[in-house]
């Protein structure tokens, strides 16, 4: 099924997601960490013919500043056959919506979700004003969608349909990131979704859904989320679980190796085929 019709390389969040909102697929969202994800990630993209939104999060941030970051993704965006969005993930506060912004992003999440509503709503509309001054879209997030650490003090909600409403209308941000079942950093897919909320939120909004902590969503009900307007699903924990596992595995098998960029292929691989088969299940195929 080929989704790029349109549109190609370098994107923003709001055409990738108004499209996909309409239409029976789901675009991943995969959290990268370097050029040993991206590569990976956009082969796949390219293989299944299909967008993908490159996601940078606070980790990755953290471990690679923005400004040797963006450079790797935005390249790999521009020279893909398929379109890209370079996607700032859980922005702490307006200058880090501001950083990414300036080196190129092409859409920027803020996360005030742990903020009392009138705040969420405040702060993200200020970033949303800038973001959407400079052509980038926005995605923010209204309940919470919680971590399965929990040493990872942050509290877990599910989003509230009068509440998304509201903070939609007011903040004008291009998609909303709900909290319908899913939790952050699950390493088995046994969370459950709540489609009967699903449901009546969608039924209250107009903009695209976004869902988080997706890699512990069971595959029947990633394939069931696509007939809904979800526009945006966040993987991350399976992709470094694919590269971490086979990395472990790498090192056994070969003891003596010290060289990392040999010790990077299998892995590498791993991460491809995790992409591929989320992509599978979101609505894509070969053809």
């Amino acid at each position: 099924m080929n989704k790029k019709v349109g549109f190609t390389m370098l994107v923003t969040l709001k055409e990738m997601a108004d499209r996909a909102a309409a239409e029976a697929y789901a675009v991943p969202a995969f959290n990268i960490f370097g050029y040993e994800d991206i590569a990976p990630v956009v082969q796949a993209a390219e293989a299944m013919n299909a967008p993908v939104i490159l996601a940078a999060n606070l980790v990755a941030v953290k471990h690679m500043p923005v400004p040797y970051l963006a450079p790797l993704m935005l390249r790999a965006a521009r020279e893909a056959s398929v379109p890209v969005c370079v996607h700032l993930d859980h922005g702490k506060d307006l200058a880090a919506c501001v950083e990414a912004i300036e080196h190129g992003f092409s859409s920027v999440m803020y996360d005030g979700s742990q903020l009392p509503l009138e705040d969420n709503i405040r702060r993200t509309k200020e970033i949303a004003d800038y973001a959407h001054a400079h052509g980038v879209s926005v995605e923010a997030e209204i309940g919470s969608v919680g971590y399965s650490d929990p040493s990872i003090a942050m509290k877990h909600m599910l989003s509230d349909p009068d509440e998304v409403d509201v903070f939609v209308r007011e903040t004008g941000i291009d998609a909303v990131a709900i909290s319908v079942g899913t939790v952050h950093r699950m390493e088995s897919q046994a969370a459950s979704i709540d489609f009967d909320l699903l449901q009546r939120i969608q039924d209250r909004v107009g903009i695209p859904l976004v869902i988080h902590g997706s890699s512990g969503v069971p595959d029947d009900q990633l394939r069931r989320l696509t007939t809904y307007r979800v526009a945006k699903i966040n993987i991350g924990t399976a992709l470094r679980m694919a590269f971490g596992r086979t990395l472990r595995d790498e090192l056994e098998r070969k003891p003596k190796e010290f060289d990392r960029i040999a010790l990077f292929q299998q892995p590498m691989e791993a991460v491809r085929e995790a992409a591929l088969a989320k992509f599978a299940l979101l609505g894509f195929d070969t053809k």
